[in-house]
C-alpha cells in the first residue's frame, strides 16, 4: 500500500511488483467487433446518428462515461486513445449474477493473458460450463485477440498458487479474489499478475484501471468448435480481416 510516501510493497499479505508487459492478449467474440447492427436499420448517417442516441440512453457503458455509474466513475474511464470504448465498456458491464475472479457486480475489469493459448484455454473453460448447463455441446464461436501493453505496480500471485483466491472452485474462490481486487485499487495498484487456472504454466494478467490499458490493437482471430464433445477443437489463427473494434 502506497500513503503519505509510505511504502509497504505488499496488499493482504501479496507482493506488488512492477511490470512492463509489452503485449499482453484479450479475446473478444468477433461479433463485438463488426459493424454495428443499427446500420442496416436507416438510410443515411443522420438517422443512423439518431438511432445511436437513442441506444445511447440505455448504453451502461455510455452512461458510464458521461456520468459514471455505481462502482465506476465517469473520470476513471479513458478517452481519445484508440479502442477507448472498447476499453471503457470491458469496466462498464459487469454480470451482475455472475461476478469474475477479480471484479464484483458493479465493476468489470479488463482479463488479459500473456499468451493466446492462455487465453484460448480460459475462455474454452467457460463456454464449456455454459454448454454443459445447457445440455449440449454444440457451438462455434470466433474469437479475436485484442493486444495491449500494460505496465505499473500490481500484485503479484504468481508464487502463491495456494491462495484462495486461485481456487478451481468459483463460489469459494471469487469472493476472496474480489476482496482482494478491491484492496489493491484501494492501494493504487494497477491490477493483479497470477498463475491461470485454466492452463497449467499459463500467466494471467487482470487490470482494475482502464489506464492501465494501453495501446489496444486487434490482432488474429481463432475459432472455437463444440460438436458434441466437452473440448473444443481450436482453429486459427484465421484468414480475412475484421473490422474496427466498437463497444
Amino acid at each position: 500500500m502506497r500513503c503519505a510516501g509510505v511504502f509497504d510493497l505488499s496488499v493482504a499479505g501479496v507482493p506488488i511488483i512492477t511490470v512492463a508487459y509489452p503485449r499482453t492478449v484479450r479475446l473478444v467474440s468477433t461479433a463485438r467487433l463488426r459493424e454495428s447492427v443499427l446500420a442496416s436499420l436507416v438510410d443515411g448517417a443522420g438517422e443512423l446518428a439518431m438511432l445511436a442516441e437513442i441506444e445511447g440512453a440505455t448504453s451502461q457503458r455510455q452512461m458510464a462515461e458521461q456520468r459514471g455509474i455505481s462502482g465506476l466513475a465517469a473520470n476513471e474511464l479513458v478517452y481519445d486513445v484508440p479502442h477507448a470504448h472498447f476499453i471503457n465498456a470491458s469496466f462498464a458491464y459487469a454480470k451482475p449474477r455472475a461476478p469474475n475472479r477479480f471484479n464484483d457486480a458493479n465493476r468489470g475489469a479488463w482479463y488479459a493473458a500473456l499468451s493466446t493459448r492462455t487465453c484460448l484455454a480460459e475462455v474454452g473453460f467457460h463456454l464449456t460450463a455454459f454448454l454443459a448447463a445447457a445440455g449440449r455441446y454444440e457451438a462455434v464461436v470466433d474469437y479475436a485477440e485484442m493486444v495491449c501493453s500494460q505496465a505499473g505496480d500490481y500484485l503479484d500471485l504468481r508464487e502463491m498458487p495456494e491462495h484462495p483466491a486461485l481456487g478451481s472452485d468459483i463460489a469459494t474462490a471469487y469472493p476472496v479474489g474480489n476482496q482482494l481486487a478491491l484492496a489493491a485499487r484501494a492501494a493504487g495498484v494497477n491490477g493483479i499478475v497470477y498463475p491461470s487456472v485454466r492452463h497449467r504454466g499459463g500467466i494471467c494478467i487482470v487490470a482494475l484501471r482502464p489506464a492501465a490499458v494501453q495501446s489496444v490493437r486487434q490482432g488474429d482471430v481463432y475459432r472455437m468448435r463444440w460438436t458434441g464433445d466437452p473440448t473444443p477443437a481450436v482453429e486459427g489463427p484465421l484468414s480475412g480481416e475484421m473490422g474496427p473494434a466498437s463497444a
